[in-house]
């Protein structure tokens, strides 16, 4: 891992020139809970400019590193990242808190995300992976495999919401997963169980046939649905 983000680091370096302004590791990697084979290593660069002639530079650099199966570099310039805090409130506040400076300056430290709208993205982040969820839940039904793997591929994607959830309640969101699930649980009345069963399974700490996949999945499913439903309330006055 190191390896790679040493080399992207220097390729684009070497593409960009002065116009680079910070190289940052974020997402799982970044706090410490890089999964092999599940996680991805997320990268943001920081320009000065982003033209045509600016993204054609960069080229080489990130064809390279999606070449070797990661997911593209977001890019944006310092006014671009500033001026997006409000519409990417969850994603810039988990950045913020959690990232690593592969290269340049810390652009996050001073970096102010408004949180007046947060909880109204957290529920259509909920909504919105519920009703993808119910669609692929109708896909994947019957077939046992694909129903394990949508289960185990989406539970991050619902894990950080559900951090997101306790920090739009005003509730202090523990880093480690499992103690973020049990919160929420208390804090909601929410049945957790089936997102702990899942995540067992995901590090490799429970054994899929020793699920009830059926009931856990069923369970899964309403459990989400609980979540959306409390947090949209909680924002009812």
């Amino acid at each position: 891992m190191e390896k790679e983000l040493n080399n992207l680091v220097e390729k684009l370096k070497k593409a960009a020139g002065a116009n680079l302004r910070s190289v940052v590791l974020y997402g799982s990697a970044a706090a410490g809970q890089f999964e092999a084979g599940h996680s991805d290593l997320n990268v943001l660069c920081t320009l000065d400019r982003l033209d045509g002639a600016a993204l054609e530079a960069l080229h080489p650099a990130v064809t390279w590193w999606t070449g070797k199966g990661n997911p593209q570099v977001l890019v944006f310039t310092l006014d671009e990242l500033r001026c997006s805090a409000d519409v990417f409130a969850i994603e810039l506040l988990d950045i913020k808190t959690r990232h690593r400076v592969l290269y340049g300056d810390d652009c996050f430290t001073d970096l102010e995300v408004p949180m007046e709208l947060h909880r109204v993205e957290v529920e259509r982040e909920l909504r919105t992976k519920l009703i993808r969820l119910r669609q692929a839940y109708m896909d994947a039904s019957g077939d046992p495999k694909r129903l394990l793997a949508l289960l185990t591929d989406s539970i991050t994607s619902f894990l950080t919401l559900f951090r997101h959830s306790l920090i739009a309640l005003g509730e202090p969101a523990p880093e480690h997963r499992h103690q973020a699930v049990d919160q929420l649980g208390m804090r909601l009345g929410v049945d957790v169980a089936p997102f702990h069963a899942v995540l067992e399974v995901r590090e490799q700490k429970r054994r899929p046939k020793d699920l009830d996949l059926a009931s856990v999945a069923r369970a899964y499913l309403e459990s989400v649905r609980r979540v959306a439903d409390e947090v949209d309330r909680c924002g009812v006055k």
